[in-house]
């Protein structure tokens, strides 16, 4: 679909010996506004710069779920885009999709663009590759949960801003004493379900699912009700109860009130960097995010969040081949270490990485490599590389809605997390039997 001419002057070459070329429109729809929806268009605006032969239109097309349902919507009328941001929780759904996508490998080879698997960070190139090695989708914006601190916070309630906050056991006692310092807010959290189950999980290299998460069969069931998740969160409810966890919503909506100063300590995205970084008035640092000296000896690696780029199918090969030349510009090192350092995202390529790093980008922001470090330190075991699991946008919902259950203390953990699995199993099976 050639739909774009550049000046009038392309109406007909017999009108002029020179007839302006003809640009192939590679369409992109993401679900990023504000400070992310600004960097995104200035990499499409670089990369329409940088050649003549392709133009990227970038598209919001509203939240994760939105954008991921608009694709689906569009695909059915015949109207699909070329590349479509999914979240990392629609990639089974995406797998599943058959017909409806080209996996990325295959684009990528026959485009001849430049493509080297082993040049991206192996945990997040996992969550995106099939059993047999094959890259489905590229990776994008990919974060990992930490642990955002208010230094100023601390110093108010007295309490010492450099103490070691890397175990919840420590952390339990910092919100005793911010408390008790006056801190109307000691923590807040974004993403509950992500960074207190999911993460929570893989951290301390228990399941969240059985067959390795859904990374080995469809016929997966639900394991966050065990011993490990319902301590966790029976200590969390405890302290919301207690006035030390305040609960502000399921998605980010906790990110206004730690930006604005509110609250103390934050658990949120790595890519929460943007957003912190433009608006804090007080002195923050990063940590990394807590685990249960109880549970682990130490911790394993946390997982991703974030989206991926999946390929739309119905399209022609002129246009696959824009679309090769987009994400093989993506992945470019400096332009993954430029979107590393601005968002908080993590590097998809190890090159990326070691060019943030020579450019001392670490050594002038302190903590900024954290994620990285989280990310890497360990090789995932079956626990920790991942979670690909049917209609798991939905199965969230269900989780969210018990969590609540938690902290509002009509449900014990054990109780809420016992109907999360019964709910969440329904859910998965129909999607078993559905694509069988």
């Amino acid at each position: 679909m050639k739909r774009h001419l550049l000046g009038l002057a392309a109406v007909s070459t017999m009108l002029t010996p020179i007839a302006a070329a003809a640009q192939t429109e590679v369409h992109f729809w993401h679900a990023f506004t504000g400070r992310l929806g600004e960097l995104v268009a200035a990499q499409v605006d670089e990369f329409n710069a940088s050649q003549s032969d392709y133009k990227v239109v970038q598209s919001h097309k509203g939240n994760y779920s939105e954008t991921l349902n608009a694709g689906i919507a569009a695909f059915r009328a015949n109207e699909q885009p070329h590349i479509l941001m999914v979240f990392e929780v629609g990639t089974a759904t995406m797998m599943a999709a058959g017909g409806a996508v080209r996996p990325v490998y295959e684009v990528m080879a026959a485009s001849g663009a430049t493509f080297e698997p082993d040049a991206y960070i192996g945990s997040v190139k996992g969550y995106y590759t099939s059993t047999d090695g094959d890259m489905l989708s590229l990776p994008f914006n990919s974060s990992t949960p930490v642990l955002w601190v208010n230094r100023d916070a601390f110093d108010a309630a007295g309490v010492d801003p450099d103490m070691d906050l890397s175990t919840w056991e420590n952390v339990g006692g910092a919100l005793d004493a911010l408390k008790a310092g006056g801190e109307d807010c000691p923590l807040v959290t974004a993403w509950q379900s992500w960074i207190h189950l999911e993460n929570f999980s893989a951290y301390h290299d228990v399941p969240f699912a059985s067959k390795d998460n859904g990374f080995s069969g469809l016929d997966t069931e639900l394991m966050l009700n065990g011993p490990a998740q319902i301590a966790h969160l029976s200590a969390m409810q405890d302290w919301a109860e207690d006035g030390k966890f305040i609960y502000t919503g399921r998605r980010n909506e906790g990110g206004a009130n730690f930006r604005s100063g509110e609250c103390a300590l934050f658990t949120e995205s790595s890519a929460g960097y943007a957003g912190i970084k433009a608006e804090a008035e007080f002195d923050f640092e990063v940590r990394p995010l807590p685990y249960w000296k109880a549970v682990a000896d130490e911790p394993q690696n946390t997982i991703i969040g974030g989206a991926s780029l999946w390929v739309m199918a119905g399209h022609d090969d002129a246009e696959y081949k824009g679309v090769g030349e987009f994400l093989a510009f993506l992945s470019k090192a400096d332009v993954q270490a430029s979107w590393h350092q601005n968002t908080g995202y993590l590097p998809i390529t190890l090159e990326a990485g070691e060019l943030t790093k020579s450019q001392g980008f670490y050594d002038e922001n302190p903590g900024t490599d954290i994620a990285v470090v989280q990310m890497t330190a360990k090789q995932p075991t079956a626990n920790s590389k991942g979670l690909r699991l049917g209609s798991f946008d939905q199965i969230r919902g269900i989780i969210d809605e018990e969590l609540e259950a938690i902290w509002s203390g009509d449900k014990t953990a054990q109780e809420a997390m016992d109907s999360a699995k019964e709910r969440g199993d329904a859910l998965l099976r129909r999607f078993e039997s559905a694509n069988r």
